[in-house]
């Protein structure tokens, strides 16, 4: 990466800062004030950071953030809202006040530019009650405003009032040596007077008075620190990438099987984790893992990358032998059944796989034992006789997820026997208090065994080396490198790759015939097989690291077995393997405000969304639009109508119906002759800089970001209709009818666009708007080229198709009878759970657990021991209307006495809720609360 800063400018103070603070390696260089080093753009733009990609990013705050994000720290949601409130409030009235300080010199009218905005933060920190502005640790949201506001609150000569909360916040940053050093570079020592060659060369800012009118408000597009502007060059720039016409080349989603790796190409290699067999996804499965990675395939071929996008499902392991013995099936009866199901789900959400595989294939078993007698070979292995859980009511070895008990390192009562959900650390099942087997939840007894382990710590350097390359090369997403560091932060310890199983890929040593391969060691191995039963040129992929780049996308709990325990294998097996490059993972997504579950019917599953009547498309958006990229989040159905009904139906929806509505109704179906002015020429600026935003996010797998730009776009569209009126000027002098359309014309043209941009997310809506609008094929493999290349693929004389509208709205009663199918009842068919000693504390009166066949049986005897089924499941759904109210009055910004008693009725509500279901009425911790200051209003 390199910087380029100049001196005496302000927004390059920000990014020092942030470089100091991350200690991220990264070549400085420094230029004059009018120096043009983003090559796309006509006028200066510093400062500007060059990515090894060759993208540039020129926005101080969006190179701050994305150095905190190269050095692990993900931005949260407070954060965002602060980096917002600074672009927008703080930053123009930062620009005014240096204006007036150091190019008027008039420094005692500082204070009242500046009065507003440090108040509001003021406020908001004596709020809070942590040191700094997210919480108890440094944010790239303090260093920012830290930077932004150095240079006046360090000067003593302005008289700022008082504000101590802001003075004691602002002490504790400017004492940091990472500050001080920033400041010395682009002040040189000189204070205000530091800047005076970099104001002068700016445009005289609009006032506060004038910023607080709604004619003088900066449009959104104008970038996030309210100073982008569009010049003349940028706008002649613009015209003429219009004018260049469409590429003759053949369309960018044609493919031809097998796929190889090519010469000269870029090859991306992209994985799905692979999904358990004996169940059906939630929507949270699938926007974790395949979704993701289609919509960034799909991009990929747009791109003209040669991509293979390959998945199956994971077939081998206890769950499966379980779900067989449930079903009264052979494992591998279930395994054909299930593969079938989530072959249909996938299809009809339309994952465009180059291939779906599963791991039951003999091909499984030669690439498992090659890798297994390599690492023998090399000494990476090793026996040893180890302590496992035997429910002898199953007369069985417990699979460790499915052994549950209290965690040892953070008590958690639900920790899994081989992780913990809540803490993230790392379980040996012997070590779990309390543990029970998830099947009869009778409590199992340690017995031993010999198993082989495969040597992490004789591996931990070569892995470390190769960890090193590649999070700081590739696109690594901030949770993937947090989980890595946490896993080598306390040193990698011998992990058993054998158990006590017999449907598993067989171990093929003689001394542990009667095993099988640990599914975290094979499991992975399954994109190798997978790949081998695509091509018999697999090697190609798989065994081609200096050609080859291989994105994974999966779940943060997936994270250790991709970043560490599979690489290992790999490096340990010295057969010259494809590695990891990029990580994507996603946090995770929750149903409404509990978790999904398919015994509780909580939650939408593959198979049920079909069943909905929601076009698949609206469902793909919907789970994009909240792909919970940077921190958890939640599928509302609420919401989910909300952003069908604006985003969908009204923004982009209603702006390219009304495109192709024009051509047919006022021009006879044929596009009209374009003479372009001012305006339009800046239209089409602002929206080739939103394709250029929309493309670097995406090369990043920014996935859910990106989207926002593509409905910016429509956004910028309609508000151009809407101000042009082509509906009145068409019925005007010639003049005004040429007028109408050059606008009509104008916008079916970034309706084509914004169907190619769409094609990733919505591939049904792409091909419907390109089918309409009768749009070349070429336009597939133009657009997405280079920086963007926004041209007029529609030109004079074009005819279009039969226009229609692409959406429809979701009604209340709609949404609401989706919201009460899916939310869920008491389970009838599941033994209660054992109580840890933490839960039968709150209940002197332990519930007696019932043997499996008689289980049926206990849940129809109500109530038991204080539990209800019949009035818990009433109490469900007067929380859920409760819990829809107080949402909706926090969304009317409601009187706070009135959200605070709604608040006090659901949280009573709750209470009687666990108590009818025989849970402590004491509430959990709040999930995500967030500490610390709120963002100023």
């Amino acid at each position: 990466m390199k910087l380029f800063v100049s001196e005496g400018n302000p927004h390059c103070l920000k990014v020092l800062a942030a470089l100091e603070v991350c200690g991220v390696q990264c070549d400085v260089q420094y230029v004059n004030h009018e120096e043009k080093v983003v090559p796309f753009l006509s006028r200066p733009a510093l400062p500007a950071l060059l990515l090894s990609s060759g993208q540039h990013l020129f926005s101080s705050n969006a190179i701050c953030r994305y150095l905190f994000e190269v050095n692990g720290q993900d931005s949260s949601e407070l954060c965002n809202q602060w980096l917002e409130w600074e672009a927008t409030v703080l930053q123009p009235a930062l620009l005014e006040a240096l204006h007036i300080a150091v190019v008027q010199g008039k420094g005692s009218e500082v204070s009242k530019v500046l009065q507003g905005p440090l108040n509001s933060l003021d406020q908001s920190l004596s709020k809070g009650n942590t040191p700094y502005l997210t919480g108890k640790a440094v944010s790239v949201a303090d260093v920012v405003l830290w930077a932004a506001l150095y240079p006046v609150l360090s000067d003593s000569s302005l008289a700022l009032g008082e504000c101590k909360c802001v003075k004691t916040w602002f002490d504790r940053g400017a004492v940091m040596h990472s500050f001080q050093s920033a400041a010395q570079k682009v002040l040189q020592g000189k204070g205000l007077q530091g800047m005076k060659s970099f104001m002068q060369r700016q445009p005289a800012p609009r006032s506060s008075q004038c910023r607080d009118t709604q004619q003088c408000n900066s449009n959104p597009a104008e970038g996030d620190e309210g100073e982008r502007v569009v010049s003349e060059a940028e706008m002649e720039a613009a015209v003429l990438t219009w004018s260049k016409g469409l590429n003759d080349g053949p369309s960018t989603t044609d493919r031809q099987h097998p796929i190889l790796p090519q010469e000269g190409k870029r090859n991306l290699l992209v994985t799905s984790a692979l999904p358990y067999v004996n169940n059906v996804p939630h929507l949270g499965n699938i926007i974790g893992c395949v979704l993701s990675a289609d919509v960034f395939s799909r991009y990929g071929r747009l791109r003209d990358w040669n991509m293979l996008f390959v998945c199956g499902t994971d077939e081998y392991g206890t769950a499966t032998e379980n779900k067989a013995r449930e079903e009264g099936l052979t494992p591998q009866q279930i395994c054909d059944k299930y593969h079938a199901i989530h072959s249909s789900i996938y299809k009809w959400f339309q994952i465009d796989f180059d291939y779906f595989g599963r791991t039951t294939t003999e091909k499984q078993t030669e690439i498992a034992q090659d890798i297994f007698w390599r690492l023998h070979k090399h000494d990476f292995l090793m026996e040893d006789t180890v302590e496992q859980l035997r429910c002898e009511s199953c007369q069985r070895f417990l699979a460790d997820r499915f052994v549950e008990g209290i965690c040892p390192h953070c008590t958690y009562p639900e920790a899994r026997g081989d992780q913990c959900d809540k803490c993230g650390r790392l379980i040996n099942a012997v070590e779990l208090r309390e543990p029970q087997c998830k099947v009869c939840r009778q409590t199992p007894v340690i017995r031993s065994s010999k198993h082989l382990f495969l040597d992490l710590p004789k591996l931990e350097t070569q892995l470390e080396q190769w960890l090193d390359k590649s999070t700081s090369t590739g696109d690594w997403t901030a949770n993937a490198k947090q989980i890595t560091r946490s896993w080598l932060r306390d040193g990698l310890k011998p992990r058993c790759i054998t158990r006590d199983l017999k449907w598993g890929t067989p171990v093929p040593h003689p001394d542990f015939k009667e095993k099988v391969f640990y599914v975290w060691f094979d499991a992975p191995i399954g994109y190798l097989s997978i790949t081998a039963n695509y091509t018999d040129k697999w090697e190609k992929w798989w065994k081609n690291p200096d050609q080859v780049e291989l994105y994974n996308f999966m779940a943060k709990d997936n994270v250790p077995f991709h970043s560490v325990v599979f690489p290992c294998s790999l490096l340990g097996a010295q057969d010259n393997y494809t590695l990891v490059g990029h990580l994507v993972a996603t946090e995770y997504l929750n149903y409404e405000d509990t978790k999904f579950s398919k015994s509780r019917g909580v939650g939408v599953f593959g198979d049920m969304a079909k069943d909905t009547n929601i076009p698949s498309d609206v469902w793909r958006f919907y789970l994009l639009y909240v792909r919970p990229e940077g921190q958890d989040s939640a599928f509302s159905w609420a919401d989910m109508a909300t952003k069908n009904n604006s985003e969908l139906l009204n923004n982009l929806g209603n702006f390219i119906n009304r495109a192709g509505m024009f051509v047919t109704k006022f021009f006879d179906g044929c596009v009209p002759v374009m003479e372009l002015q001012q305006e339009d020429k800046k239209l089409l600026a602002l929206v080739g800089w939103e394709l250029q935003q929309y493309i670097q996010l995406m090369d990043k797998v920014k996935i859910r970001d990106a989207l926002k730009h593509i409905l910016n776009i429509s956004r910028h569209g309609n508000q151009y209709i809407q101000v042009n009126e082509p509906w009145k000027k068409i019925k005007g002098e010639d003049t005004e009818r040429l007028r109408a359309g050059t606008v009509t014309g104008v916008s079916v043209n970034i309706a084509c666009l914004l169907s190619v941009m769409l094609f990733p997310y919505m591939p049904t809506v792409s091909q419907t708007i390109r089918d309409q609008l009768n749009a070349p094929q070429s336009i597939i493999s133009t657009m997405l080229q280079g920086n963007g290349t926004f041209v007029c693929a529609l030109s004079a004389g074009h005819r279009v198709g039969t226009v229609s509208p692409l959406f429809q709205k979701l009604e209340v009663d709609q949404i609401e009878a989706l919201k009460k199918r899916f939310s869920g009842q008491q389970p009838e068919d599941e033994p209660p759970k054992k109580k840890t000693t933490a839960q039968k504390a709150a209940n002197t009166q332990p519930a007696a657990v019932p043997a499996p066949a008689a289980a049926a049986a206990a849940a129809e005897v109500a109530p038991v021991n204080g539990v209800d089924p019949e009035k818990a499941k009433q109490l469900t759904q007067a929380v859920a209307e409760q819990g829809d109210k107080v949402r909706a009055l926090k969304t009317q910004k409601a009187d706070k006495a009135v959200i605070t008693a709604e608040v006090t009725k659901l949280l009573d509500l709750k209470k009687q809720l666990a108590l009818a279901e025989g849970k402590s009425p004491e509430p959990a911790p709040q999930k995500g609360k967030k500490n610390g200051a709120t963002c100023p209003t």
